[in-house]
């Protein structure tokens, strides 16, 4: 062995306790550090050699924390507001570690519990945004690789209307495609590229006059348009302002028209939790896939999200994949059949410990307080003659503008000169330029925004 790495072993509870006490430290200093730091200088982008003879983990962590740690965003943090970018709950720190700490591949019946442990945490998300039996679900990275999932399995669900498999004839065997929505996120387009169907297969559909949901009447004209089996993709909580479709009207619609329904509910699923707001998510249950994103309102650390769909038989189809050292794929596949990943870390023991620790009124409070602290600040904009909302703040994010010459350049201005204080991201809503904060951190209380709110309209007067 490495003389260092030997060294390390031997050390290895020290050295651990060391990055225990770093990682403290950094979580402790979250309300003092700029949300997101100055930009280095253009000589600190510079990237350094490879060493030759490594230093050990300790030497290591101290250049870690010289060189690169000042230069890292609170993302974790109160005031983070881009992206709907979650925290890490404390009980979900915990799980991320141990899943690095035991280090599974959790693909396989072959290898320990990972796959039980998988499974029931998929239950318990189903119980939470009252999914029925019939759906079952996997872990992958991410919203965008969910909605891929669930497009992928879409595509074969098309193949057997036509008595094809994209699976095993490739995505030419089916023909044009049409995949019609009303508002879709970016990661549609981007997952029906990499799945061969083409961006230009999707069809924007009219949406409600002043909104982002689909307008269900003109859906119905779409799909009326071309007969024939057509793929939806429907929205249960827009990006830029949280709108969500007429989830029940448009799988009414399948009385009379053939087609795949996907929800993408990367984060609106949670409004599920919150009584207020759990009848935007009636309808969810008749999707055949959905989307929901873990890493946003779970509150548990990158890379995380699960797609549930009511059709493994399809999903297991397009994923299987034959070796000798793979497990089965059986009446029930095991995870290597389901997901394009074949290396699948244990994501969710994270996700299983956080919602262990706290259930399902720990994680109502989190989204409940979310929502409060969007609609305080949405309220103190509205009220400052500086600002502009385009939208109602529906759920958890506020999107808006600046009320005089809201133009790229006097927004980016705006969001770097309170960069320190809060993070909002650009956005284009309607054609306007405007910038939104969401709200989805488990940190972040009404205190925290008031600082925001201070921060934008102190920033609005300078710039003014």
């Amino acid at each position: 062995m490495d003389r260092t790495l030997a060294a390390d072993l031997a050390r290895l509870p020290d050295l651990l306790d060391a990055t225990r006490r770093a990682a403290a430290e950094a979580l402790a200093t979250l309300d003092e550090r700029a949300v997101v730091p100055d930009a280095p200088k253009p000589t600190d982008r510079d990237p350094e050699p490879l060493p030759e003879q490594g230093c050990g983990t300790e030497t290591a962590l101290a250049a870690f924390r010289a060189r690169w740690e000042p230069r890292l965003s609170a993302s974790a943090g109160p005031r983070y507001l881009g992206f709907v970018t979650g925290g890490a709950t404390p009980a979900a720190l915990a799980g991320d570690w141990l899943t690095a700490a035991h280090d599974q591949n959790s693909n396989s019946s072959m290898d320990g519990a990972g796959q039980d442990l998988e499974r029931e945490t998929v239950g318990w998300l189903r119980e939470l945004f009252g999914l029925s039996d019939a759906h079952t679900g996997t872990f992958v990275s991410g919203a965008t690789m969910s909605n891929t999932t669930g497009l992928a399995i879409a595509r074969e669900w098309l193949g057997e209307r036509l008595g094809v498999s994209p699976a095993e004839d490739g995505a030419a065997a089916l023909g044009p495609v049409r995949v019609l929505s009303g508002a879709p996120h970016s990661s549609i387009a981007k997952a029906l590229s990499f799945l061969g169907l083409g961006r230009s297969s999707l069809v924007r559909v009219p949406t409600l006059p002043g909104r982002e949901a689909v307008d269900p009447a003109a859906l119905d004209r779409a799909l009326a348009d071309t007969p024939g089996p057509a793929v939806v993709v429907a929205n249960a909580g827009t990006v830029n302002t949280v709108d969500f479709d007429d989830l029940p009207a448009i799988a009414a619609l399948r009385a009379r028209h053939d087609f795949w329904l996907h929800t993408d509910a990367a984060f609106g699923a949670f409004a599920a939790l919150s009584p207020e707001h759990a009848h935007l998510t009636e309808g969810l249950d008749a999707a055949d896939s959905v989307c929901v994103d873990l890493h946003k309102w779970l509150n548990v650390p990158y890379d995380s999200a699960v797609q549930f769909t009511r059709r493994r038989d399809l999903q297991a189809r397009v994923f299987q994949n034959a070796a000798a050292y793979l497990g089965p794929l059986g009446e029930h596949p095991d995870l290597v059949h389901l997901t394009p990943e074949n290396s699948h870390r244990l994501r969710a023991l994270a996700a299983w410990f956080t919602l262990c620790a706290y259930g399902r009124q720990g994680h109502r409070e989190i989204v409940e307080r979310n929502i409060a602290g969007a609609r305080a600040l949405g309220a103190a904009l509205e009220e400052d003659p500086a600002f502009t909302l385009l939208a109602p703040v529906r759920l958890n994010v506020v999107c808006f503008t600046l009320a005089d010459a809201p133009d790229p350049a006097r927004l980016t201005a705006l969001r770097e000169a309170v960069s320190a204080e809060v993070f909002v991201t650009p956005t284009v809503h309607e054609g306007t330029a405007g910038l939104r904060a969401a709200f989805s951190n488990w940190r972040t209380t009404q205190a925290d925004v008031h600082r925001a709110a201070r921060a934008l309209r102190t920033a609005a007067r300078e710039i003014a």
